[in-house]
């Protein structure tokens, strides 16, 4: 019991770290996200996908929900462009839109993500041509729920497009180049910081019913155990008993 204490302490602490990183992100993200969410982008037909994960396990549905949700876009209309940050979710989407990989992130989740990180994935999204690119990730909401969650991101060419940006100054392609770059960053920040703190609770959780059904099975067996022992004893004895009464 004490051991199953501290572990649940643990993970705890772990789920509050990846709160208190949150916070801040959330702000960077939403702050990033305001222009595309409050005026209208064309999303074009030629898409890019970026999907969060990370390389660790043991946390429960969480790569595989955000592997049904791919598949389910896919099913609707097929995905011809992917970049991958995980290898969870590389190995679950391999065989529905393995043809799709543009590029593939590893090593992700062993340690916090960092700006650096965000801005690395930023830049390598860049590099492709694309007229809007989708992020889906896991959105933290408590310690027992997320949900997959879809940022679109719309090309430097879309949003120079879009009167709204023209509405306090005059703008030329390199400033809506850097800020497009700036305000991918965050929303890729942002989504890490998400996932973390989602697959953090997550794996609190997965261990905390596996614990638990480890200790429902060891009294099922402990029961058993104790009633096949009595069952042979008692057995023993009347053939003691009943071996004492032939010779009588």
């Amino acid at each position: 019991a004490a051991e199953a204490c501290r572990s649940k302490q643990w993970y705890q602490r772990r789920v509050r770290g990846a709160e208190k990183s949150l916070k801040p992100a959330r702000v960077y993200g939403a702050g990033a996200n305001s222009l595309y969410e409050k005026n209208d982008f064309s999303s074009g037909d030629d898409k890019l996908f970026v999907a969060i994960s990370s390389d660790r396990g043991l946390c429960g549905g969480i790569h595989s929900g955000l592997g049904r949700t791919f598949k389910a876009m896919h099913a609707e209309n097929p995905i011809k462009k992917m970049i991958i940050v995980g290898d969870k979710a590389k190995a679950i989407l391999v065989k529905t839109v393995g043809d799709a990989y543009l590029c593939t992130f590893n090593n992700v989740g062993k340690k916090q993500s960092s700006f650096t990180d965000a801005l690395n994935i930023a830049e390598e999204i860049l590099a492709h041509d694309f007229d809007s690119a989708d992020v889906v990730f896991n959105n933290y909401i408590n310690v027992v729920s997320y949900k997959p969650t879809i940022k679109p991101v719309p090309s430097a060419t879309n949003i120079e497009s879009n009167d709204a940006v023209y509405t306090y100054d005059e703008v030329d392609s390199e400033v809506v180049r850097c800020f497009q770059e700036f305000s991918l960053a965050n929303i890729i920040h942002h989504a890490l910081k998400e996932q973390e703190a989602s697959e953090q609770s997550a794996r609190m959780n997965a261990m905390e019913n596996a614990t638990r059904n480890a200790g429902e099975m060891i009294d099922k067996l402990q029961l058993q155990y104790n009633r096949t022992r009595q069952a042979v004893i008692t057995r023993e004895l009347i053939e003691i008993i009943s071996g004492a009464n032939a010779l009588d």
